[in-house]
């Protein structure tokens, strides 16, 4: 993802800025130097209560040669915010299977490019690809990535696809009837509040997306001369982010894409709601929603300084972390709010991460042996329980396994309950253009340039022309 070079404003948030940045700044692995140094291993340390994991055996001490790969190479096309991660797959592949793994992060808003230049202009640099779900109609579409459904039904004892969640395998992996990666990083949102501040005025967790205006606006007015705001809300102009806020309310308010048969519904009720919630929240959100990325958005929840945020469900290992978190035992969390007539919570799909074998690499094998271990149950579960990992269950296993329950007590029922039916972005081929022009004119919502219907009605015309192209 972009990398926003803002700092923080408030004094009191720099004191957990840096901490919150590096351990959390959505989709990291890792956030601490230590960590990095744990001799390669994803050693994950969960809630500082939680035990880990235990961490796969040490390879067998042997000469470079009796190991599978020795002397070859893997080069990996990775999230930037997934760094950290890569980094540390690497080490560990590397340890257990002698290959020498590089890793190039590059911003999320140029993965998409990136992958298909690589592969189109002959450079083949990169083996293995870390995309986006949305974006892989696109890059099928562009030969970019292998087709690896004959390859996980032979494999199919190893990697045990039914254990993926159901809302994402298919989602993350499926197009034109074939399979082309491996759900990687499991991604939805929700609802993270202050208990500290909502008890202050006597509030109770929002069921709906009234109660979340009407607690965010009381908080604002009592506390913002203190430099406390109602909400964070993220409105900065990349489709993760913008798009995922408006995503959080299009699901509440019982709203979609598209129509059952495949049009676009920008302009249905529902999404129109879900635009005007997103306009009439910006006054009593942080300042300035129209600039709020990941960057801004975390050190002031985590510091005490907005009493609610829509994100990532990692957060909630993160925000009972001392060493990044100043409001340890003081948060709490629900699943998204409804709106209007909508009277069942419902997540969005927001992000998340598949890994895919890049069209150009002559190490085919090599880089599905990578695909399958990075994506196995051991890896995926010690992820998802180290604070400030950025990584979400993929796997049924992982979400109701005791170590993870351990280490996200709160998070894990609330997850449970939201994933089953969550609202996936668009999927087509065009889906990348068509959440580019849904941005442009959201980030005019959120900044106050544009009512939200006539924005909205400017995106469907933008997404009608795009389909029938």
């Amino acid at each position: 993802m972009r990398r926003i070079s803002k700092a923080v404003a408030t004094s009191d948030s720099l004191a957990v800025s840096g901490a919150a940045v590096s351990a959390l700044s959505r989709r990291r692995f890792m956030g601490t130097a230590a960590a990095l140094g744990a001799a390669g291993a994803l050693a994950a340390c969960g809630k500082k209560e939680a035990e880990a994991p235990a961490s796969p055996p040490p390879v067998a001490a042997a000469d470079a040669g009796a190991k599978k790969y020795a002397g070859q190479s893997l080069n990996l096309l990775f999230n930037q915010p997934h760094a950290l991660a890569g980094k540390l797959l690497a080490q560990e592949f590397e340890a257990l299977t002698g290959a020498k793994v590089t890793v190039t992060p590059v911003p999320y808003d140029q993965l998409h490019a990136q992958a298909t230049l690589d592969v189109q202009s002959g450079a083949h640099q990169f083996d293995v690809i870390d995309y986006f779900y949305h974006t892989l109609g696109a890059l099928v579409a562009d030969k970019v990535v292998v087709d690896v459904t004959d390859r996980i039904e032979r494999d199919s004892a190893q990697i045990e696809p039914g254990d993926f969640l159901p809302s994402l395998y298919d989602t993350y992996t499926l197009r034109n009837g074939r399979r082309w990666g491996l759900p990687y990083d499991g991604d939805t949102h929700v609802l993270f509040y202050n208990t500290e501040i909502f008890a202050r005025h006597g509030l109770s967790a929002p069921r709906t997306w009234d109660d979340y205006y009407n607690a965010a606006r009381l908080i604002t007015e009592k506390e913002s001369a203190n430099g406390i705001y109602g909400a964070v809300v993220q409105g900065f102009k990349i489709p993760v982010i913008v798009g995922s806020s408006y995503a959080n309310r299009l699901a509440g308010f019982g709203g979609s894409f598209f129509t059952p048969d495949g049009k676009p519904a920008l302009t249905s009720p529902q999404a129109v709601a879900a635009a005007e919630e997103l306009a009439r929240i910006v006054p009593y959100a942080l300042p300035t929603p129209a600039e709020t990325a990941f960057e801004h958005a975390l050190p002031a929840f985590l510091s005490g300084k907005a009493a609610m945020i829509d994100f990532w469900t990692d957060l909630g290992v993160t925000a009972q972390d001392p060493a990044s978190s100043k409001i340890v035992d003081k948060w709490a969390l629900v699943q998204l709010p409804v709106g209007g007539d909508n009277k069942t919570p419902r997540a969005a799909l927001n992000a998340g991460f598949g890994l895919g074998i890049a069209a150009g690499t002559q190490k085919t094998e090599l880089a599905w042996d990578f695909i399958k271990w990075a994506t196995s149950k051991d890896i995926s579960l010690r992820q998802d329980v180290l604070p400030g990992s950025g990584i979400d269950p993929n796997r049924t296993s992982v979400l109701n396994h005791p170590d993870y329950i351990k280490a996200a007590p709160q998070l894990q029922p609330q997850l449970k309950a939201a994933i089953g039916d969550a609202l996936a972005w668009p999927l087509q081929a065009q889906s990348p253009k068509l959440m580019d022009a849904l941005t442009e004119q959201l980030a005019l919502i959120v900044s106050g340039r544009r009512k939200p219907r006539e924005a909205l009605e400017a995106a469907q015309a933008s997404w009608v022309q795009l389909l029938d192209a």
